[in-house]
């Protein structure tokens, strides 16, 4: 299968090229993502595309869009894709890895959910005990469970640009405290109940991201991508042992790779090898078949 690294979609006003996505305006009510195979590590996007990844991470999006609903409207639309896109050459070429949204205005930050001990939250605890400057119980392991799901926010970057965590009083100042309370409950709800779910289903959901908009009328949705893994970490029930950080369905396989290399996580990014690459493809996969099996 080849990897679409570029949507290419001439018909369409491009409006924004992020590190995965691809965003065409249709009209001044919708919008057009294409998800490429495009693959984002350390926020650097690597010159190498994972095949098929992009129409996993639609297909996830999608399942989780439904299956969540009932806890906070998201942005996917009705029209068609042959409403939204005439061109029946560029329609094939995109099909799998498109969907059609309804146009809101997006919040300024990421919400995070963190349910274990890992990554970036891990390497804080080991300094200060404390993850996003909120303190945790001594004694944590690697890969620990939380007493209880944390929420961690953090400002948008642009492409090429890091993430910035930052605390909840400052997510007050940025899009104030009453929306902000509201995201942070709305998060920690999608994440408790995408957890159990996976959970049954022998993925661990070790943390995730979620992205918000607002409607005309001020009502939060959910939009972007939900609980992919572009957008989280999955563990494997059946190998997690804390104290070690597990292997994963997601793209922590081509992090711990890069992790090896003398490579200083800043643009250009190092060639991901063609064994990478496969590895990864089959873990997002297997990720997929698991949720909607």
């Amino acid at each position: 299968m080849a990897a679409m690294m570029n949507a290419e979609i001439q018909s369409l006003k491009l409006l924004h090229k992020g590190k995965v996505r691809d965003m065409y305006e249709v009209d001044e009510n919708h919008l057009l993502i294409v998800t490429t195979d495009r693959l984002s590590a350390f926020d650097v996007v690597l010159p190498t595309a994972i095949p098929g990844k992009g129409e996993v991470l639609n297909a996830v999006s999608d399942f989780w869009f439904h299956k969540l609903g009932h806890i906070v409207p998201n942005h996917t639309a009705t029209m068609t894709l042959e409403e939204a896109l005439p061109d029946s050459e560029e329609r094939a070429r995109v099909s799998s890895h498109a969907i059609i949204v309804k146009r809101l205005k997006p919040l300024p930050i990421e919400a995070i959910v963190r349910g274990y001990l890992i990554g970036s939250g891990w390497k804080e605890y080991q300094r200060q005990g404390s993850v996003c400057g909120i303190a945790l119980p001594a004694g944590l392991e690697l890969a620990g469970k939380l007493p209880e799901p944390i929420f961690t926010p953090s400002t948008k970057a642009n492409v090429g640009d890091h993430d910035e965590n930052i605390d909840f009083d400052r997510m007050c100042e940025i899009i104030g405290p009453e929306l902000a309370a509201q995201v942070r409950d709305t998060s920690l709800k999608l994440y408790s109940e995408a957890a159990a779910y996976a959970l049954a289903r022998g993925i661990i959901i070790a943390d995730t991201k979620f992205e918000f908009g607002l409607d005309a009328d001020g009502n939060l949705a959910l939009i972007d991508e939900v609980l992919t893994p572009d957008s989280s970490r999955f563990w494997p029930v059946s190998e997690y042992r804390p104290g070690i950080s597990p292997p994963s369905f997601d793209k922590q396989y081509v992090r711990d790779w890069l992790e090896t290399l003398d490579w200083n996580k800043q643009a250009p990014g190092p060639v991901i090898p063609e064994a990478i690459q496969l590895k990864t493809a089959e873990k997002y996969r297997e990720a997929l078949e698991r949720l909607t099996a």
